[in-house]
């Protein structure tokens, strides 16, 4: 699954060199791939605790991924796991994870943008992680699966599925062959008929609902 939109770029003007970040012992291979990943991306890489740092944890699962650290508590937490659980979210969410990542997924350019979101506080998660979120959640809560009847058209379900798969307004546009503002006409009124505020909440109620 490539990530949910939510993950934009960094701010105009922010400098790659603020960004610094601490991995954890753990991770093997994908530790290492992630630390170039990282150095490709113009992120510096720290040696020791340093004030600031982001902690990038890695493992096969989030458990793995924060077994080993030296000490609890510290800068934020981005989380990089080839697999999640519902289990393993909640876990990372203990541990104090801010943003999470799946290894598949981190390129140089989405990790850059994970460790910008988790240094300033930004929520960000796949699209993979938040279907585990909202699967478990819509299950807990007895939300029903929609049937045939759908309130959005065959056009605006293409649309949300592919605003949930990473592409912006640009890229639906050259998928859809249409013009920029046919897809953001599209989008405010998929978001009008679902009574949501934004992208990112029409793609969990999109989620949630079984609608992508």
């Amino acid at each position: 699954m490539t990530a949910l939109v939510l993950e934009a770029p960094p701010e105009p003007g922010l400098g790659t060199g603020t960004l610094r970040v601490r991995l954890g012992p753990a991770g093997g291979a994908a530790r290492d791939t992630v630390a170039a990943g990282l150095r490709r991306a113009g992120i510096e890489l720290a040696a020791g605790p340093c004030d600031g740092a982001v902690r990038v944890a890695v493992g096969r699962t989030p458990g793995a991924a924060l077994d080993g650290w030296p000490e609890p508590g510290g800068g934020p937490l981005l989380l990089v796991a080839d697999a999640f659980t519902a289990a393993g979210v909640r876990q990372a969410v203990r541990a104090g994870a801010v943003a999470m990542l799946q290894s598949a997924e981190a390129t140089p350019e989405r990790l850059l943008t994970a460790v910008h979101a988790a240094r300033y506080g930004e929520g960000r998660m796949s699209y993979d992680v938040l279907v585990r979120l909202l699967d478990r959640a819509g299950s807990a809560a007895g939300h029903p699966r929609p049937g045939r009847d759908s309130p959005l058209t065959a056009r605006q379900r293409t649309v949300l599925a592919l605003v949930a798969e990473g592409h912006g307004n640009a890229a639906i546009a050259r998928e859809l062959s249409c013009s920029q503002h046919t897809v953001k006409n599209v989008m405010y009124d998929l978001m009008t008929r679902l009574h949501v505020r934004n992208r990112a909440h029409a793609v969990a109620y999109g989620v949630r609902t079984g609608l992508i």
